[in-house]
């Protein structure tokens, strides 16, 4: 990490501020070569995260812009490294120009996330806080603003830190005693150690079970709409989603293909998936719409059976609730309920709600059934996982530190549940990325825009 990268920062798009940051040992080097403050003195005399105005110029002393700059010294900057940033006026022209000019004087193009990486990698934080900046990024929610915000101030790192920290105690007792068997440390035995790796444990547990509303509340519930056709499934989505998304008729088939769109409801965010009508047909291409609708219920967290309550319960009727019926989460929605009923009693173990796409009838009752479903966990902000590899490397340190507990209790030697015990260590250096190979450090970050 010997060279000096520049990208810019603040996209592509014409703005009022555009940002060009630059890291590495020659960066406040090349920046005062292009910008002089307007009060004089240099660049690389201003204090650190002080805002400076002054004049742009390229490498032939050509005037570019007036505008602010920013420097901060190794190794209290955000890279660890000294960095530099101009704010400049937002036209991507001048960004560009900017970028080129810092690449003659000796930068190069900074890849997607390389500047949180050095900042991984020169111990600025951990791989838990790291991965937090591009939650924060993507985040489409206050409670996933939140949650990111607490991974970037360390909260997963501080729960994996104490138990990891606590597990090396028992490591070094056990060395210490089996090393110097003549000198004076106190004798090593297991039962001593087995509330503090239960608690442990526990708490593991309770980081691995908040995975599930971790996944719900980044990326939002799969969640199917099916029915027969002309049921009132485009009508459902439209009114979940406030406007005309899909095409509503009277025509029985509309719907040829699946229409995927994102909702906010009863706290969580909805993939809504309204799919083609489910019947036996010829069409070649309604067949394949219906094939769609089928394996995205099948995939679903949440599916929602539409039935046409305005009509007598049709041949198909039963399959569409058995479908629903195979998913995690369900809910027949009787459609149409601004309309005479006709349907008789449904056959079912699914929750049942009557709701009228037209005038909004049962929607809120829809919002509170789907809330008790997916229930926000008791944790605190930050300390909700939110990516697979995080899941997994603390469900490994759980069932190591499950085995050495049954290794405990069934009289096994020391060494046996200290190999379980380090193996768990093992386990949580991934998750902080204190032990984590290069390839796996490259594939997290190349997640990242480039810039950040």
């Amino acid at each position: 990490m010997g060279d000096t990268i520049a990208a810019i920062a603040s996209g592509h798009q014409v703005a009022a501020i555009g940002i060009v940051r630059m890291s590495g040992e020659q960066s406040i080097v090349y920046a005062q070569r292009l910008f002089t403050p307007s009060f004089g003195g240099t660049l690389s005399e201003q204090k650190d995260r002080k805002l400076v105005f002054g004049e742009l110029r390229d490498v032939k002393g050509q005037l570019l812009d007036l505008c602010l700059c920013t420097i901060s010294r190794a190794p209290g900057s955000y890279t660890g490294e000294n960095t530099v940033e101009f704010q400049c006026h937002g036209s991507p022209m001048l960004l560009r120009t900017l970028l080129d000019n810092l690449f003659r004087l000796g930068a190069r193009q900074a890849g997607p996330g390389e500047f949180t990486k050095r900042a991984f990698l020169n111990g600025r934080m951990d791989l838990s806080s790291a991965e937090a900046v591009i939650d924060l990024i993507d985040a489409e929610t206050e409670e996933a603003v939140r949650n990111a915000a607490g991974q970037l101030s360390g909260a997963i790192h501080r729960k994996a830190e104490s138990v990891y920290s606590m597990l090396a105690d028992v490591s070094a007792h056990f060395h210490a005693v089996l090393d110097y068997p003549d000198e004076d440390i106190e004798e090593f035995r297991l039962r001593d150690y087995c509330e503090k790796l239960r608690n442990g444990r526990n708490t593991l547990k309770t980081l691995l079970n908040s995975f599930d509303h971790g996944q719900i509340m980044n990326s939002g519930i799969p969640t199917a709409i099916i029915g027969l056709p002309n049921a009132g499934k485009s009508s459902l989505l439209n009114a979940l989603l406030g406007y005309e998304r899909a095409i509503v008729t009277e025509v029985p088939g509309t719907t040829r293909d699946t229409v995927e769109e994102r909702v906010r409801l009863g706290g969580v965010t909805l993939r809504l998936i309204d799919t083609a009508g489910i019947r036996e047909t010829e069409d070649r291409v309604e067949k394949l719409g219906v094939e769609r609708s089928l394996s995205a219920a099948e995939s679903a967290a949440l599916v929602l059976a539409v039935i046409d309550g305005s009509r007598e319960e049709e041949a198909g009727t039963a399959m569409i609730l058995e479908t629903a019926e195979r998913a995690d989460h369900a809910i027949a929605v009787i459609s149409k309920s601004d309309l005479p009923r006709r349907l008789g009693t449904l056959n079912t173990s699914l929750p049942q709600l009557h709701l009228s796409s037209l005038n909004g009838e049962g929607l809120k009752q829809l919002e509170e059934l789907i809330a008790a479903m997916f229930p926000a966990p008791s944790v605190p902000a930050g300390e909700i996982l939110t990516n697979a590899r995080q899941a997994d490397a603390v469900k490994r340190a759980c069932e190591s530190m499950e085995a050495a507990l049954l290794a405990m209790e069934e009289g096994n030697t020391p060494d046996i549940v200290l190999t379980e015990t380090e193996t768990a260590m093992q386990a949580l250096g991934e998750l902080t990325g204190a032990s984590i190979r290069e390839d796996i450090t490259d594939r997290i970050f190349s997640r990242f825009c480039v810039g950040k």
